[in-house]
């Protein structure tokens, strides 16, 4: 625990991207091998127990500390509200043992410690808790209670860490990345599974990394150049994952790293018909066959949360793939080759496929970057969230990189709301009321619609806080009710209906353009003007 306790400080220390791919190299040259599996698992974003398997509830971790440390539970509660970090709370409500127990594997700690005591009764839980606290060093037990909390943020992005793997090991980062999509155990022998030079028979399982594109500012025109060096089109409001047609068989890999198999039974059954060693990059989406156009994204959700769709699922929501890349053909690994050699590849393949349930992303065709911004602007008529502009000559990279794929996302739609909650927030910002929900009039009455976190510069969000500490009507609770008087301009990408939501409605990635000091809540807008836009 010790290293790598000694590794988290050293990267939460830097600000800097060298020393800490240094530090990361440093630590996995000297690590055990369980040990550094499990730091690569807790690095990339994984989690200790969960829902399926409940070490300790946060209320717990409060009540715990307070009995552990001699202080009343307020005050916990107040120190809580002051850091805004339950690990650290934790860790600082107790001093240093005066003999820390000898240094413990980090797997060790993880697998017979936490692990060995998920889902027991709450006194077997307690009881390893509160040995971990009374054995550990502040810096250790500050690792320890981020395990129990949540993930480790510090900092370190999984590009960073694949980046110092590669570093350490000699193997190419696109073969590292593509052995770490999905889910994997931290053992043993993953490190050496990862990093070995051979080909193994799981890599013909993996889908390649993803080639995500970079938003454009302003037009293309002034930076682009001639629009015949790009190919455009569509910007679907899908679930965006890769086709492998591999071994006889076919697996679905949504951008989030998941299997969607069993999912979309009619892709899968549609994709068997595809050349053997096939890897297809594209879209999904629920559509309309009545208009061939693409259903609002909220039909799809119904398709993504059912793992055996049965008849009537099939029969209401169907779905479609529409593949706007080609990443593999008879096992050739393609990405490397131009886009627009690429391309005309795909398009042989999906018109031998010949069916609808797989189809060709089309082509935009545009004369000039006018145009093209003229069909941008008219995106939303058709479903679609703008438009994608591709360097015809651009590889397929992994990750986010600037300069061959852009999304040119049409401008977002906007309305005047309400200031209607506030609550705290997490972190440096916990002392401030940062969460905020607003309403719209629904005749005399004012109905929650959107709930948003950002968009206010550092002096509006002081300047808010104390406007909502001299105006708060009650509180629930962390939530706060304020007098409705507060006007703001939000934004958001689309409206679906909903019945879930009281007004209706669901807005989609909300946040705060401006404060409207000039308006009156009474300007605010109507519901009936959000239901009207609502798909």
């Amino acid at each position: 625990m010790k290293a790598f306790a000694a590794l988290y400080q050293r990267l939460d220390r830097s600000t800097a991207t060298l020393d800490k791919r240094a530090a990361l190299v440093d630590y996995f040259r000297q690590a055990r091998a369980h040990d550094a599996a499990w730091a690569l698992y807790l690095l990339s974003g994984g989690k200790v127990g969960g829902a399926r398997r409940r070490i300790a509830a946060s209320g717990e971790l409060r009540a715990w500390i307070a009995e552990e440390s001699c202080l009343p539970p307020w005050l916990v509660e107040d120190s809580y509200a002051q850091v805004g970090d339950l690990a650290e709370t934790l860790t600082l409500l107790l001093d240093d043992p005066s003999q820390p127990a000898a240094d413990r594997p980090l797997a060790d700690w993880i697998e017979q410690h936490l692990l060995a005591v998920a889902n027991q009764p709450e006194a077997v839980r307690h009881a390893a808790i509160v040995t971990g606290w009374q054995q550990l060093c502040s810096s250790e037990r500050l690792v320890f209670n981020k395990l129990l909390t949540g993930a480790l943020r510090v900092g370190v992005s999984q590009r960073l860490v694949q980046q110092a793997l590669a570093e350490w090991s000699g193997l190419d980062i696109a073969r590292i990345a593509q052995r770490m999509l999905g889910e994997w155990v931290p053992s043993p022998g993953l490190l050496a599974q990862l990093l070995s030079p051979d080909e193994l028979p799981s890599d013909r399982q993996q889908p390649y990394p993803f080639f995500l594109a970079s938003p454009l500012e302003g037009g293309p025109a002034e930076r682009l150049g001639p629009i015949d060096d790009w190919l455009l089109e569509w910007k679907w409001d899908g679930i965006r994952l890769q086709l492998l047609r591999r071994h006889g068989e076919v697996a679905l890999w949504s951008r989030g790293e998941e299997r969607l198999d069993g999912r979309f039974p009619e892709i899968e059954q549609a994709a068997m018909a595809l050349p053997e060693g096939c890897v297809l990059d594209g879209e999904l989406l629920a559509w309309d066959e009545s208009t061939e156009l693409p259903r609002a994204f909220t039909a799809l959700q119904t398709r993504i949360q059912r793992r055996k769709p049965g008849a009537a699922t099939l029969r209401n929501t169907p779905v479609r793939v529409l593949a706007y890349d080609l990443l593999e053909l008879d096992g050739v690994d393609l990405r490397e080759r131009p886009l627009r050699e690429r391309r005309a590849r795909l398009t042989a393949v999906i018109g031998a496929l010949d069916d609808a349930r797989i189809q060709l992303s089309p082509d935009v065709a545009a004369d000039d970057w006018l145009q093209a911004a003229a069909m941008r602007d008219a995106a939303r008529e058709r479903g679609v969230e703008g438009l994608m502009l591709k360097r015809r000559a651009s590889p397929y990279q992994a990750g986010r990189r600037r300069g061959d794929w852009w999304k040119w996302k049409v401008d977002p739609l906007t309305i005047d709301a309400v200031l209607l909650y506030a609550q705290a927030g997490h972190g440096r910002r916990s002392t401030l009321h940062t969460d905020y929900t607003f309403g719209v009039w629904d005749g005399d009455t004012l109905v929650p619609v959107a709930k948003a976190y950002s968009g206010l510069d550092d002096k509006e969000i002081l300047a808010l806080d104390r406007w909502i500490r001299a105006n708060t009507r009650e509180r629930f609770g962390p939530v706060r009710s304020v007098r409705a008087e507060q006007v703001f301009e939000l934004a958001f990408e689309a409206v679906n209906r909903s019945s879930r939501h009281k007004s209706g409605i669901a807005v989609r990635f909300p946040r705060i353009l401006r404060w409207r000091h000039d308006k009156p809540a009474s300007e605010a807008d109507q519901l009936a003007t959000l239901q009207a836009l609502a798909r």
